[in-house]
């Protein structure tokens, strides 16, 4: 018999009228472009926070061969790529919480970065089967997690005493304004990195996927492109299409009612929007239930039929309403863009005083995520 969770997952496919289609031969096109722009480094493809909502173990089976390591944010992401066959290396980019996951760690053949003293303790007092890999953490600047650069030899002198760490270590760091092209921290982020870690064995990293981009000399051994790879651009005054990517999510809906609406009348809770002339609405079904931002303000656009229509009044949980006009013919069924190739998610950012990143990451699970033709293997 049939489980009926599957069951349930078919049917929630066929009718839930939102939906985020992905395009796998946009991500293969952007880590192209990522490769580049960094052609004597390695690549580890950060698909952390569920491929940047756009499908954790989609996104690592589409980018695997063009790929050298992937990048997660934490130890539940890395066991799922292994569940789903992923041999490539896998790089806890937050490390680990406790003592009791290390064996997971070993057993799983995943690399840890270490950040901290307290991680350094645990690793020295237990007891593991084999040697674990590990990046070593260098705060550069950004003050977020890493050794400061007079602890590094200290933290150094340990891992390598210690019998549960393998005895090749990397170095990584991380940007904090790599996106501001004019901020001088960026470049003393890269001084600061090439000086604590000039002359020691082991590989280094440092660029994301604006310092990928943006920032050659930061390049290093590896890079560790992330929103780019979803051909989204990691400045906000920029779209993805400016830097030669391609979006990897259209986030659609359908169209379920259309209105007609006097001048003067309101729609919506709270009655924000009312309308100056006689017109039509659409009500379309996603909200914020959906992930559609809820501080989305009047105007904000979205594609139906070949043109942008305003967004008019407040974003409910499950549907939103938009200015039609007077003389539009859109009938109930009609597909709306929210974002996509036609209407750049960076717009919406903009809008509503975010970054794309945000947006897709939210998309929630109710939204299914529908895969279109998988890339041709690289010759």
């Amino acid at each position: 018999m049939q489980d009926p969770r599957l069951m349930m997952s078919d049917l929630s496919t066929m009718t839930n009228a939102a939906r985020a289609f992905i395009d796998p031969e946009a991500m293969v096109h952007n880590i192209q472009v990522m490769r580049r722009k960094a052609p004597g480094s390695k690549m580890m493809t950060v698909v952390k926070s569920d491929g940047y909502g756009h499908g954790l173990t989609s996104v690592a089976t589409t980018l695997a061969p063009y790929s050298d390591a992937f990048g997660v944010a934490r130890i539940e992401e890395a066991l799922t790529l292994r569940q789903a066959g992923i041999t490539l290396p896998i790089v806890l980019l937050e490390g680990f919480y406790e003592a009791d996951e290390l064996p997971l760690l070993v057993e799983h053949q995943l690399t840890a970065t270490v950040h901290c003293d307290e991680q350094v303790a645990m690793l020295t007092q237990a007891t593991l089967p084999s040697p674990l890999s590990v990046w070593l953490k260098v705060d550069s600047g950004m003050h977020r997690l890493g050794f400061e650069p007079d602890q590094v030899p200290g933290a150094l002198f340990a891992l390598h005493a210690c019998d549960n760490v393998a005895p090749e270590i990397g170095y990584l760091s991380h940007f904090g304004c790599a996106d501001e092209m004019d901020n001088p921290i960026t470049q003393a982020q890269i001084d600061t990195f090439s000086r604590v870690t000039e002359g020691l064995p082991g590989e280094r990293s440092l660029a994301a996927s604006s310092g990928t981009l943006f920032w050659p000399q930061s390049h290093f051994d590896w890079v560790r492109p992330g929103i780019c790879l979803y051909g989204i651009s990691s400045r906000i005054e920029l779209t993805g299409d400016a830097l030669g990517l391609k979006p990897a999510m259209r986030l659609t809906s359908r169209v379920m009612a259309v209105r007609r609406l006097k001048a003067g009348e309101p729609v919506g809770y709270g009655a924000r929007w009312r309308s100056s002339r006689d017109t039509l609405i659409g009500v379309i079904a996603i909200g914020y239930g959906d992930g559609y931002p809820r501080s989305a303000p009047d105007g904000t656009p979205v594609w139906l039929n070949g043109r942008e229509v305003p967004l008019a009044g407040r974003v409910s949980m499950d549907m939103i309403t938009v200015d039609l006009g007077p003389d539009a013919t859109d009938k109930v069924g009609d597909e709306a863009v929210l974002w996509g190739p036609e209407l750049p998610v960076e717009r919406i950012a903009r809008l509503v005083d975010t970054i794309g990143y945000e947006l897709v990451c939210q998309v929630t699970g109710r939204v299914p995520r529908q895969y279109l033709t998988n890339p041709s293997p690289r010759g």
